[in-house]
């Protein structure tokens, strides 16, 4: 029977209060970043459960932790030494059984990182291959290989790596072991049997601890072919995959949905309520939907969002390949991301000029970003701000789930001036030092909770001993003070305030039915392409079932809306009633 075949006749176990992931609001933590309870400079468990009536009263509906698993921190906390507990500088088991009843009691669900795809070069298992023989059981769990050249001293593949340098790091008996990320991230060997098993374990032991769900980290690596003569035709950038008929030797291989259809039979379904999965996967558009199958993970990633400039156009396409690639699943629904923890925020991609480029995502230099033809510009931080008040409007009104990135509320910039000696993340150090690319580490600074208190209320005043507390992971800005917590609070136009609404007025309007119309009088294409800006033209408009409609106007030219009431808009309509541009409006048409 083919896969296709398996998901059309697969009979889910997803009913009832299970479904609630399918248009949820998700809001991911990045741990160590969002609230210290200690005074060690490390937001940590305790933090979270602190901020529990926060998250309710944001309106979200889950919470998903990025790891908190005990960890070197060669990658964000992506390294993973033991996948069954606490890093004990962010807590207990104890704390994390805490945290999760503090979320339930809020009506809040839980969802954990997952990281199956590589461990910690310091995890047990592979320090254990370090100290055994080629051929071992032990080396086995990994991706251990010989080198090339006479001497067995060339790397096996011409492979770089994800971060810079090549994929294959040399053992001191010659060998060399494969790391698709960073050399402190060895790759497991998924046709090991033990691997599975464990996994299956370590899936088991969070649900038996009350996690409501998972997201996979780089689902769609784990299945490997590396007993072929071509793997030098082939690069692992893990962002670009441009082979689309599943034979690409590490990535979006078709036997990957094997070990996750595994996940599903042998754990996800065997707990009541059934537990859900969403997959990082950044494959081509046309294979998607795979991971999101009602027999394997349930839900997988659309990036288009986290990936388009503010060009009407590229939103456009983003929304149909989301709906479309959700409408070849047998009961999934689309995913709407406009940020996390890897990509540049979107109040600062949105303050940029617009310029369709051919280079992606601008990057931060200093105060100003940097195209890669070497011109500067400066934020526009009121048009920044203005676009993603509408953005999020224009996200929130569309059927399935949305993932708020921690700040992403409180409107918060990218950091992007950072000291080089004070940066974290390996992508920084595994590329040139140019300027151009700084790493993530710009959108992973300690949230501002108090404005006018030490580290913006990120940690208290000293440590739980009475010794100091020292200073956040990352250096915070002090422009921070204008968009910490209390500030925003007390302003009724901020942009938490803004969040606030538009979530309990998206609760309120939701219907189960996840069909989306367009509006084809008022959703009208980019009108012109010329000057710096040129490309801005057009709309977005789109209804519900239930007339629920969104309208979103990228164009200089202020448009007339559609009859019907005005529910709620990103900024102020004009005085005649028009849509001015940058804005979006929520309507019940009539």
């Amino acid at each position: 029977m083919s896969n296709s075949a398996e998901s059309q006749n697969y009979k889910s176990a997803f009913t009832g209060a299970d479904l609630w992931w399918k248009q949820a609001v998700v809001y991911q933590i990045y741990p160590r970043s969002f609230k210290d309870s200690t005074g060690t400079g490390l937001g940590d468990l305790k933090g979270i459960t602190s901020k529990m009536d926060y998250l309710k009263e944001l309106g979200v509906d889950a919470v998903w932790l990025s790891p908190f698993y005990p960890s070197e921190l060669a990658d964000g906390g992506y390294d993973v030494q033991d996948y069954r507990n606490v890093d004990p500088r962010l807590g207990t088991m104890n704390d994390f059984d805490a945290m999760v009843t503090a979320a339930h009691e809020a009506d809040i669900r839980v969802v954990v990182d997952i990281v199956p795809n590589h461990s910690s070069h310091l995890h047990p298992w592979f320090q254990e291959a370090l100290n055994s023989e080629p051929e071992s059981p032990a080396r086995n769990r990994y991706v251990f290989r010989d080198g090339k050249g006479p001497n067995g001293d060339e790397p096996p593949t011409n492979w770089i790596a994800n971060f810079g340098g090549s994929a294959w790091t040399r053992v001191p008996d010659g060998q060399w072991y494969l790391h698709l990320f960073a050399k402190e991230q060895p790759d497991f060997n998924w046709d090991n049997r033990e691997v599975r098993d464990d996994f299956l374990k370590t899936l088991k032991f969070w649900c038996d601890h009350g996690t409501d769900g998972f997201r996979v980290d780089v689902a769609e690596g784990l299945a490997k072919d590396l007993n072929r003569n071509d793997l030098d035709n082939y690069n692992v950038d893990a962002m670009h995959i441009t082979v689309e008929d599943g034979t690409h030797p590490v990535y979006d291989r078709d036997e990957v949905h094997e070990i996750f259809r595994e996940w599903r039979s042998k754990v996800f379904d065997k707990y009541t309520p059934a537990r859900f999965a969403v997959g990082e996967a950044w494959v081509p558009a046309s294979r998607q939907y795979l991971y999101a199958r009602p027999d394997e993970l349930g839900q997988v990633f659309n990036f288009k969002f986290a990936e388009c400039n503010w060009l009407r156009d590229e939103m456009h396409e983003a929304i149909e390949d989301g709906i479309a690639s959700a409408a070849r699943t047998n009961g999934s629904t689309s995913t709407w991301v406009m940020g996390n923890h890897d990509v540049p925020r979107s109040a600062s991609r949105y303050a940029l000029p617009q310029v369709k480029t051919d280079n992606g995502l601008y990057h931060a230099v200093a105060n100003d970003w940097l195209l890669r033809d070497g011109s500067t510009y400066h934020e526009d931080r009121e048009t920044g701000t203005k676009r993603a008040r509408a953005a999020v409007m224009l996200e929130m009104a569309l059927p399935g789930s949305a993932y708020v990135y921690q700040g992403e509320e409180l409107g918060l910039f990218e950091v992007p001036d950072i000291p080089w000696d004070e940066l974290e993340d390996p992508w920084a150090f595994g590329t040139r030092r140019d300027l151009t690319k700084k790493g993530r580490d710009g959108c992973r600074v300690p949230l501002p909770w108090e404005s006018k208190a030490s580290t913006f209320g990120f940690s208290p005043t000293q440590q739980a001993d009475g010794s100091t507390t020292e200073k956040p992971h990352l250096p915070q800005p002090s422009w921070f003070s204008d968009y910490a917590v209390d500030a925003e609070e007390s302003d009724n136009d901020s942009m938490l305030a803004h969040y606030r609404r538009v979530l309990k007025l998206r609760h309120e309007l939701q219907t189960p039915d996840t069909s989306l119309t367009w509006l084809d009088d008022f959703d009208k294409q980019t009108a012109n392409h010329d000057g710096a800006d040129g490309n801005l033209g057009g709309s977005i408009a789109y209804r519900r079932s239930n007339g629920w409609a969104n309208i979103t106007n990228f164009s200089a030219e202020p448009m007339a809306l559609p009859e019907g009431e005005v529910l709620l808009s990103s900024s102020p309509l004009n005085a005649d009633g028009k849509l001015p541009q940058d804005t979006s409006v929520w309507m019940k048409l009539r």
